[in-house]
């Protein structure tokens, strides 16, 4: 694990917990939502906060950085299963992952 990857693991560690605080995480659900997910080749149950933008029942995932991260890998192809937290609530959802022709990475997750 690269120095990136431990600064991203002890941020997710951080905000993951402060979007559930009652005034914090009301005021942050318009914009930021916990994703979980089994991963793909390890098994592993994977929690992590991300920026969102939502129209109507789906949710468009900007990825920063794509090539220093790998969760997004686990939505390639025919997507896979996901649950999204916002704002207390959970909401079970598919997603896909993109990369356009620039190499930049969307995460489109419809809720179900």
């Amino acid at each position: 694990m690269n120095l990136f990857q431990r600064s991203a693991a002890l941020f997710n560690k951080a905000v993951t917990p402060l979007l559930e605080l009652p005034v914090i995480g009301e005021r942050l659900g318009g914009s930021m939502a916990v994703l979980s997910y089994t991963g793909r080749r390890s098994g592993k149950a994977v929690s992590l906060p991300v920026s969102y933008k939502r129209h109507g029942d789906e949710l468009v995932v900007g990825v920063q950085l794509p090539d220093q991260k790998g969760w997004w890998r686990n939505f390639t192809g025919e997507g896979g299963p996901l649950s999204v937290r916002i704002g207390g609530v959970e909401h079970p959802g598919t997603a896909i992952a993109k990369r356009d022709d620039k190499g930049a990475v969307t995460v489109h997750i419809t809720l179900t």
